[in-house]
């Protein structure tokens, strides 16, 4: 008699399916609290009126002019905070003991951390969405074309995919949800602020102009506006790819090795 044995899928096509079915299930969770998506939907759309209609006459001279400045600030801004989330529902997820359970199956120890990555993204097409919809109903408009366009939203999803790494990372490292919200926010806002992302740099003081350079959210916000609007792209371009590959070749390693210290 001859027994026939079903051979194992290869390791990175098991890491691929199981990642994708616990993407499935973030999805899942996402879509049964929907007030867990106020950060990606009402947030944007508060940050466009209160900025645009208290500052922008301040700043630009009127509205309009500051709208289609700020919008994809705005965009690069809100898509960065949006990344806090997945560092406090993992860090949730491991307080309640999911993560033990994860244990006991038979999937690859990355894939957990892997599908939590992989389902924010539907939050991220969310916020973009969002904001640039909303954008057009104020009055903002591209000026360039709709692949341009589209290539400019692709990108800002990109960049929050990679930058998610970090709060997934700090959500590994401390000890309460809490804590991944308070350290995150007080990495993110130095970084929104000191950007181009309200204002031109040109008006900061020259001490800060040097920390603006090289400001990832700078390079995302130039890359969009060039993208959006025509204005000259440079190296912005290639600098936030570049950001990207830092982002996951960074902390991407790091988290994995605090999960399995953690499991």
């Amino acid at each position: 008699m001859v027994s026939l044995a079903i051979a194992p899928s290869p390791r990175p096509l098991r890491l691929v399916r199981h990642s994708f079915a616990l993407a499935k299930r973030s999805l899942i969770k996402t879509w049964r609290t929907p007030e867990a998506l106020i950060d990606v939907t009402l947030q944007p759309v508060l940050f466009l009126v209160l900025f645009v209609y208290i500052f922008g006459g301040a700043i630009s001279g009127n509205t309009h002019d500051y709208l289609q400045f700020l919008l994809p600030g705005i965009l690069a801004q809100t898509i960065a905070t949006g990344c806090i989330s997945i560092g406090v529902n993992l860090n949730t997820d491991m307080e309640k003991g999911i993560f033990d359970r994860f244990r006991s199956l038979p999937i690859p120890r990355a894939a957990p951390l892997l599908g939590a990555v992989l389902g924010d993204i539907v939050r991220y097409v969310i916020v973009t969405a969002v904001t640039v919809g909303f954008g057009y109903i104020l009055g903002f408009r591209v000026t360039t074309n709709f692949f341009e366009a589209l290539a400019g939203c692709a990108l800002a999803v990109l960049f929050a995919l990679c930058l998610s790494w970090m709060p997934v990372f700090v959500g590994m490292k401390v000890r309460t949800p809490g804590a991944v919200q308070g350290m995150m926010f007080a990495l993110i806002l130095p970084l929104s602020f000191a950007s181009s992302v309200f204002v031109s740099p040109t008006t900061l003081p020259g001490w800060m102009q040097a920390f603006v350079k090289v400001n990832p959210l700078t390079h995302l916000v130039g890359a969009m506006r060039g993208l959006f609007l025509g204005t000259p792209i440079g190296n912005h371009i290639w600098w936030t790819l570049a950001w990207c590959a830092g982002f996951v070749v960074v902390f991407m390693p790091l988290a994995l090795r605090a999960y399995r210290k953690k499991v």
